[in-house]
């Protein structure tokens, strides 16, 4: 982190999150309790109207930005940075880091998506104007870098290799530290945690294929925890379907409270991902904290943290309904370790970035 000019004073930083939804509420929450060392300003949005959100940041913030001048700006990577420096100029000469929770090149389009050039374009310039840029996994680098080299070979007078080499010398993965969930003192054997939201980009459908096919076999025996956001205006067309055809195996169906959903969590034995994309699994990481053993697309982040056992191929429901046939029948892999992802293994490093 640049030095504070007096060493009297404490260092100011803001902290500009443009959607706070819970990951990233979680993250900016944790961050500056972890270091009281710095006053920090923090200037965040609602995580709603994704498209506005990302192109019309500075808009909202044209007027509301702090009268003082910080030591440093730590975006997310939903924050067009670059236009934020234009219209600003005191803030021009400013260090800056970009943070990206996911980005962009990656994320997969919904039905209702034709285009995503504007948010790749706002996430690349915001990287850019940064000095350093940080990731919550490998993943989430490699495609980022990767896309942008993509997009912009095709593109006339664009250096996609020299961006791209410059952009990933100040590129660093740094994950977003997870709080451990206590496991149950007994876990309950046959229960199965869907802990993710219900929308397309979870892949939820393939989720309710794979419980039901797993209903039809006459030895296993399991219940359901459906957790996870969900739309109150439009219910998951797969979560409907749990609903109308397994009402007996859901044991609880909500977006629980946070007591609720770490007692939940923490007896669960299986914790299920379809997920079509996932930067650093959060909920996943979680749950395998609290004693859940996962079962994760080969796929996105999750090499990095689980090894061959419990990852599936992508988008196989059948090979799905397999390996929790084998678990059910065989027994239970032992729970994986991911204590490297706790705040406590995390904290050191996320420290030194603020040493002065």
């Amino acid at each position: 982190m640049p030095a504070s000019p007096s060493h009297t004073r404490k260092p100011e930083v803001w902290l500009m999150s443009a959607y706070r939804t819970d990951s990233h509420a979680r993250w900016a929450d944790w961050l500056v309790d972890a270091h009281p060392q710095i006053v920090w300003k923090r200037l965040e949005l609602p995580g709603r109207v994704f498209r506005w959100r990302i192109r019309g940041n500075p808009i909202s913030w044209l007027k509301r930005l702090p009268d003082s001048q910080p030591d440093l700006i730590f975006a997310t990577s939903m924050v067009d940075l670059a236009t934020i420096k234009g219209l600003h100029p005191r803030l021009a000469g400013v260090p800056a880091w970009y943070y990206f929770h996911e980005n962009q090149f990656a994320y997969p389009l919904s039905e209702h998506q034709l285009n995503r050039v504007d948010p790749q374009m706002v996430q690349l310039y915001g990287a850019l104007a940064s000095e350093r840029v940080f990731f919550n996994s490998e993943y989430n680098r490699r495609t980022f870098l990767n896309g942008v080299f993509d997009l912009l070979r095709s593109k006339p007078q664009a250096d996609s290799l020299g961006i791209r080499q410059e952009l990933e010398a100040r590129s660093t993965v740094l994950p977003i530290p997870i709080h451990p969930i206590p496991a149950a003192e007994e876990k309950d054997p046959r229960l199965i945690l869907w802990n993710h939201r219900w929308e397309y980009d979870k892949a939820p459908k393939v989720f309710a294929e794979a419980m039901i096919r797993l209903a039809k076999l006459s030895d296993i025996d399991f219940r359901l925890a459906l957790l996870g956001d969900r739309s109150e205006a439009h219910t998951s067309p797969a979560l409907l379907r749990l609903r109308e055809e397994l009402p007996d195996k859901i044991q609880l169906d909500e977006r629980a409270d946070s007591e609720t959903y770490r007692t939940v969590v923490g007896r669960s034995m299986v914790a299920v991902s379809t997920a079509l994309h996932e930067f650093q699994g959060l909920a996943m990481l979680e749950a395998v904290s609290a004693g859940a053993r996962p079962l994760v697309p080969d796929d996105l982040c999750y090499p990095e943290q689980y090894p061959d056992l419990y990852r599936y191929p992508a988008g196989d429901t059948a090979a799905l309904v397999d390996r929790l046939k084998s678990w059910f029948r065989r027994g239970f892999p032992p729970v994986p370790n991911v204590s490297a992802w706790s705040s406590d293994a995390l904290r050191r490093q996320w420290r030194e970035l603020f040493s002065l």
